[in-house]
């Protein structure tokens, strides 16, 4: 039993413990406990169950790490806690190490076969003086209870008392489980192509707030974004600019798989979006017989939508979709694959209920799931394909009707690309102008009408029309961003807006440190920050 093996592994801990204090003589550590509050720290997303005990648990040099023996995943996730606590704290906690002189405080990271803990991603903290101690039984909730442990970690050492630096975390226990298991943002780069760099950037943000989808759209009319072999023009021609007429630019196989890898560390799934029929101008102006519009296609930089098409009645384009699906499928590990079908105005309804049915079959002869924009439910799909709600709630209540499932994105709610107000310097606002408090205050679980039993989870999308940089990225992304994390992964009931604003206004030394160059709303209270560009969080 796992759990036995934690008793086990405790008792050779407390032993060691014992010994050193017998053994070596101490440095005073005088702890203080001025703050020890756990309910109150400022966990974003809110866990399900809080219960604080008013002490403090020592995180210093004499701090080590151990993880469950033979559990896959658990020792990196122990090795990504220490090197995290490295950047925040420059401590050197070692992971996994024999013996420690001066132990006195201990982080264990334990794979538990408890029935109490929910989910692949649920996960339970016990904080005491001496010891904490996560239990999960898969290493995906321990990473996400890693999560916590970092954002209850203070910014700066509160004990003067000592000889040397302590990090006085709250004690007590969390019990937490997300709601939906599928909780994401979605980043195009097809519109403006961003670099490797900058997606790992962004999937750290997410994976500190306990995301586990980055949703790529990694193709439109703009722009084709990744190398696909038998097809090489539709980089070289259809990946060669973007909106404003850079010089564009597209990911190679190697750091398609290379973004991938840093994603799944992170324990964060990448879902490939290839547009089709429509939003597939740069595909047909590389390959021409593609094209079923009857425009000669040439290449595009403007933001205008609805004006492409493939010919869906030509067999030779279905042999290119093959090709395409079989060739990205095979770079990505996870269940998905997304077509993208929204706005295709130029193809007729029948013509495109005929592609998304064939491309289903496409897809799934590749292994994956097929999710696509609301407007594949007017086709008759699978009952295992997904639906993505983010405009039509009639093609969402058609959706109920078929009983599939949904991820949420509704754009006059959860659109990342939508202006704060009118004096926002990037973004747009045909849906609607989502401020910090918008987009924070409404209810996945009940938007339109839409059974909870039916959502899948919510995704946060990022279109690109109006950003070209990192910088212009974080400003329309956080910290809107934060708060979709918490109605992911919060029940209605755990939410309240005047907490969370709180809690939001306490991340800003963590952005800074991280380098984030987030829209300062005015709405929260921003706690300031010592942090500079060079003492920024890196991995």
């Amino acid at each position: 039993m796992k759990n036995s093996t934690f008793i086990k592994s405790l008792i050779l801990l407390l032993a060691i413990m014992v010994f050193s204090a017998c053994t070596e003589e101490k440095k005073k550590r005088v702890i203080n406990f001025s703050k020890t509050d756990l309910a109150s720290e400022n966990m974003i997303p809110k866990p399900l169950k809080v219960t604080a005990t008013n002490g403090g648990f020592a995180l210093d040099e004499f701090t080590a790490i151990y993880t469950s023996e033979n559990a896959t995943g658990f020792e990196a996730v122990g090795k990504f806690l220490a090197k995290k606590i490295k950047a925040k704290t420059d401590l050197d906690v070692q992971v996994n190490v024999n013996e420690i002189p001066n132990l006195e405080t201990v982080i264990y990271i334990n794979q538990s076969d408890s029935t109490e803990i929910e989910g692949a991603e649920g996960y339970q903290l016990y904080i005491t003086p001496d010891s904490v101690i996560l239990n999960a039984n898969t290493a995906a909730g321990a990473f996400r209870g890693i999560q916590t442990i970092r954002q209850i970690i203070p910014e700066t050492s509160n004990d003067t008392l000592s000889s040397s630096k302590i990090w006085t975390i709250p004690t007590g226990k969390i019990i937490d489980n997300p709601q939906f298991s599928y909780r994401g943002s979605m980043l195009d780069v097809a519109r403006h192509f961003f670099s490797v760099a900058d997606v790992k950037k962004y999937i750290d943000m997410l994976a500190y707030y306990k995301y586990n989808v980055l949703h790529l759209h990694l193709t439109d009319d703009q722009g084709w974004r990744i190398e696909i072999k038998s097809w090489p023009l539709l980089t070289e021609i259809g990946g060669s600019t973007e909106v404003g007429g850079e010089s564009g630019g597209f990911y190679t196989q190697e750091e398609y798989k290379d973004i991938i890898a840093y994603a799944a560390e992170r324990h964060i799934l990448i879902i490939p979006e290839v547009d089709m029929p429509g939003h597939t101008n740069a595909a047909s102006v590389s390959y021409p017989f593609l094209n079923g519009n009857g425009i000669k296609p040439e290449l595009y930089e403007g933001t205008q939508v609805g004006k492409s098409t493939f010919d869906t009645r030509k067999d030779t384009v279905y042999a290119f979709v093959d090709d395409i699906v079989r060739e990205i499928s095979a770079l990505t590990p996870g269940p998905y694959f997304h077509i993208g079908g929204d706005e295709s105005h130029v193809t007729k309804k029948n013509d495109y209920i005929y592609f998304v049915e064939k491309v289903e079959k496409i897809v799934q002869k590749h292994g994956k799931i097929m999710i696509g924009w609301d407007e594949v439910a007017i086709a008759n799909i699978d009952s295992t394909s997904i639906p993505q709600f983010w405009g039509s709630k009639k093609n969402a209540e058609l959706a109920i009707k078929k009983g599939l499932k949904i991820i949420m994105s509704p754009a006059k709610k959860a659109y990342l690309d939508m202006q704060y107000d009118t004096l926002s310097k990037h973004g747009l606002h045909w849906a609607a102008y989502i401020p910090t408090d918008t987009a924070y205050v409404w209810s996945p679980e009940r938007y339109e009408g839409i059974p909870i039993e039916n959502i899948l989870g919510v995704e946060a999308p990022l279109w690109s029309e109006t950003i070209s940089t990192i910088e212009e990225l974080e400003y329309l992304a956080f910290p809107r961003a934060i708060g979709y994390s918490e109605l992911s992964w919060s029940t209605q009931e755990n939410r309240d807006w005047e907490n969370y604003k709180v809690r939001l206004a306490n991340q800003a030394p963590y952005l800074d440190r991280m380098n984030v160059k987030y829209y300062p709303s005015a709405l929260i209270d921003w706690k300031k920050s010592k942090y500079t560009y060079t003492e920024i969080e890196k991995d």
